[in-house]
């Protein structure tokens, strides 16, 4: 007998509850069973994997190891099931994560263009933040994701498009705004500084607060918020000033100003996230039709194969 991928099911959640009554609640089976998978598990191996005379349980030092292998392996036939049915084109499907911020940049247009040059596709939308869209990339629920947060995972492969510069967002008539072309972070630190997302992090609020941690800054006052939308009317009624991308010049208010900073290495990432193994047609149309957008339009972009 070898081991089958239910045993390895079977054990990642044991070893998760660490407790096996749970884990056959998680798993929806009757916990006899489970606990004879488990043991028949540690035969087919000729090792212990959990200490049984504690509570809760708790994985041995083999244990450990095969749970972090196990975790790699499931989510490895996780990802070639997702990857044969888009090669294969059992379904023609494209499910895309976004954060909320990529909505007023250039995400609308790509995702127009996309459905106009193949409209046989079946392409949902899942707002979810860039962390999220890493686990559901994984998990096979989403295809592709778009976010602004640099996150190295072995299982995800990460482009970044293009570095959108962070600009100030100040309450009209601020005197901020006037007589000033730029501004620096220094010149902000009195002010209340609202930032988003308030969760979850780490997000576009993180990158914001490291700019100033990076320039030894400390803000005033802080005001976290959920959301971009939120913070820019907050801003318009005078509770603070925001860093923003400079994606929002295309969100038009007439009861907010924007100025520019004046550090270029202020910038944050626009990054499209796949399956480190997923080749398919359709997510290199995508990619390669992205880029000719940002031609099209004059916009700087990475070029491929470049982050």
């Amino acid at each position: 007998m070898t081991i089958e991928l239910r045993h390895l099911r079977y054990f990642v959640a044991v070893a998760e509850e660490r407790n096996f009554t749970r884990a056959a609640e998680r798993l929806h089976i009757a916990q006899p069973p489970l606990s004879r998978q488990i043991q028949q598990l540690e035969e087919l191996l000729g090792v212990q994997l959990f200490e049984r005379n504690t509570r809760p349980l708790r994985l041995t030092d083999t244990g450990r190891f095969f749970y972090t292998h196990a975790l790699q392996l499931l989510a490895q036939t996780t990802e070639l099931e997702a990857m044969t049915r888009r090669v294969a084109k059992i379904e023609r499907k494209m499910s895309v994560g976004f954060v909320g911020s990529t909505l007023y940049g250039m995400l609308p247009r790509i995702i127009r263009r996309f459905r106009t040059e193949h409209p046989d596709i079946e392409m949902s939308l899942h707002e979810m933040s860039t962390m999220d869209q890493i686990k559901a990339l994984k998990d096979g629920r989403i295809d592709v994701g778009f976010g602004r947060i640099r996150h190295d995972d072995p299982a995800v492969r990460r482009v970044v498009l293009r570095e959108e510069r962070m600009i100030v967002a100040l309450p009209l008539g601020h005197h901020l705004a006037s007589g000033h072309a730029t501004l620096s972070l220094h010149e902000l630190v009195d002010e209340s500084l609202i930032i988003f997302p308030k969760a979850p992090r780490p997000s576009f609020a993180d990158q914001v607060l490291a700019a100033f941690h990076d320039r030894a800054l400390k803000p005033r006052r802080l005001h976290e918020v959920r959301e971009l939308q939120i913070a820019l009317g907050l801003v318009a009624m005078g509770e603070g000033i925001s860093v923003v991308p400079s994606s929002v010049y295309g969100l038009k208010r007439d009861d907010v100003s924007y100025v520019e900073l004046d550090d270029p290495s202020l910038v944050s990432p626009i990054i499209m996230s796949m399956r480190m193994l997923d080749e398919s047609q359709d997510l290199r149309e995508m990619q390669a039709m992205i880029y000719q957008l940002y031609e099209e339009l004059g916009m700087s972009y990475n070029p491929p194969g470049h982050e």
